[in-house]
């Protein structure tokens, strides 16, 4: 489990994350979700480790991390996947995996890579460079690296931006088979629609403070969410 306790942020005097906790187990998708200035990408930064909390902790099982740098977390079976593309661009798709699995200490397994190339439906373009791929076969890449390297838990910023519907579909479907191997997913994303066709429990921030967690379905019926966040028209 990933857990965060009474996170607090301050930029100097302004207040931008109030006493937020929250957690995510492994084999669910956990959306953080909310509108644009409200302390949600605060909150998920703070939780992936780009941005130190000013006060509260998080723990991954009962290991606190609070201060803990992303390549430690990594360490410990949270993986991240940046908004930005972060493939290796002048590498072709199979340098990719074999890369990350050479730097981050484990064995450059040709079977595994295989494996993981034939799950996610890349295989066609193992040889392929990274410069000359879509946006959406450069996101199953980068979900592809982050999972070979066995994760208990990954944090997805905006995996909805900047692919086309179809390529949308087929995160969806990559996020539901996460889920199916036991994997934790926290995301972010402004795309709401598409998240809470994935999520299992939603946490919603405005102004700094959790206005409301649970499913999708009771998100969209209450009143403070559909006033603060979705407006009086959203339906699923």
């Amino acid at each position: 489990m990933i857990r965060a306790e009474n996170l607090v942020k301050k930029y100097n005097k302004l207040l931008a994350v109030n006493d937020i906790s929250l957690k995510i187990e492994k084999g669910e998708v956990v959306g953080l979700l909310g509108p644009n200035g409200a302390g949600k990408t605060t909150t998920f930064y703070m939780i992936v480790g780009l941005t130190k909390p000013t006060s509260g902790s998080i723990y991954k099982d009962n290991v606190n991390i609070t201060r803990f740098p992303i390549h430690k977390r990594a360490s410990l079976g949270i993986g991240y996947l940046a908004q930005e593309p972060s493939v290796f661009r002048k590498l072709n798709v199979y340098e990719n995996l074999s890369l990350i699995l050479s730097v981050s200490g484990k064995k450059v397994d040709k079977n595994k890579i295989r494996s993981v190339l034939d799950e996610f439906g890349i295989s066609n373009i193992a040889r392929k460079r990274c410069e000359l791929l879509s946006g959406g076969e450069a996101r199953k890449v980068e979900i592809a690296r982050s999972v070979i390297l066995d994760p208990d838990f990954l944090l997805l910023d905006e995996p909805f931006s900047g692919i086309d519907p179809k390529s949308v579909s087929e995160m969806i479907e990559m996020i539901f088979n996460l889920k199916k191997i036991g994997i934790g997913v926290l995301l972010t994303d402004h795309n709401v629609r598409d998240a809470l066709k994935i999520i299992d429990r939603a946490y919603i921030i405005s102004n700094g403070s959790i206005l409301f967690s649970g499913s999708p379905r009771e998100m969209t019926e209450h009143m403070d969410v559909r006033k603060e966040f979705l407006g009086n028209d959203f339906s699923l």
